[in-house]
């Protein structure tokens, strides 16, 4: 069996993905590389990380930058930062540069930001030897990621949508933990009336900011 070259059925293209981008990153190779594997990128001014690859926040350093912000503390702000995602990894590339001999860092501090991330902030820490290798992990992460996209920034068209805008419009509750609670509860009076110990189930950390703000009485300011 060949392929007829001549038939006019047309060959169905396969829809581009996208990556939100913060526009710091423009001059990285990573950036070509994402482009040349057929990933639109969408330049933005981010607050928090890198990459937004639907509700999946991902921060990117280079060995160097990496020893940098531990330096200035400012690894452990973006940490609590990136606690604004359901899910979030940080991408540490060229790690083979790390130079301890030329900071004030020691091996064990390296060590105990690794178990921080690990057993803390439970952040998951990838190692790439280069922009390509980034750019690869990026990629295949985009294209297994079925995007939810958050609707706190559209115009809520059915009934469904607009009781996710509004349980999203509560403190670190992003999509997916919103759907999570529709799809358990089907109701905001649902919700509203469930057991303490089975939002707590759901929603793990997230669930004691939840039930306060559920307890919290309006009062008249002046």
């Amino acid at each position: 069996m060949f392929h007829n070259i001549f038939s006019n059925k047309k060959i169905k293209e396969q829809p581009k993905v996208k990556i939100i981008v913060d526009h710091r990153e423009k001059n990285s190779l990573v950036i070509s590389e994402l482009m040349s594997q057929g990933i639109d990128i969408e330049f933005r001014q981010l607050e928090v990380a890198d990459y937004i690859i639907g509700d999946i926040a991902i921060e990117r350093k280079t060995g160097i930058d990496l020893i940098g912000s531990m330096i200035t503390k400012r690894i452990f702000f973006q940490l609590e930062s990136l606690k604004q995602y359901d899910r979030s990894l940080i991408i540490i590339e060229s790690y083979q540069d790390i130079n301890l001999s030329e900071s004030k860092l020691s091996e064990n501090a390296i060590r105990g930001l690794i178990l921080s991330l690990a057993l803390e902030h439970r952040i998951p820490l990838i190692f790439t030897k280069d922009p390509k290798e980034t750019a690869t992990f990026i990629a295949l992460l985009t294209r297994r990621k079925k995007s939810e996209i958050s609707l706190r920034s559209k115009i809520p068209m059915s009934d469904s949508k607009t009781l996710q805008f509004i349980i999203e419009g509560f403190p670190s509750i992003g999509p997916v933990t919103a759907k999570k609670l529709l799809s358990k509860y089907k109701s905001l009076k649902s919700i509203v009336n469930a057991p303490e110990d089975e939002i707590k189930s759901l929603l793990g950390k997230k669930a004691d900011i939840f039930l306060d703000l559920l307890k919290l009485e309006y009062q008249v300011e002046e």
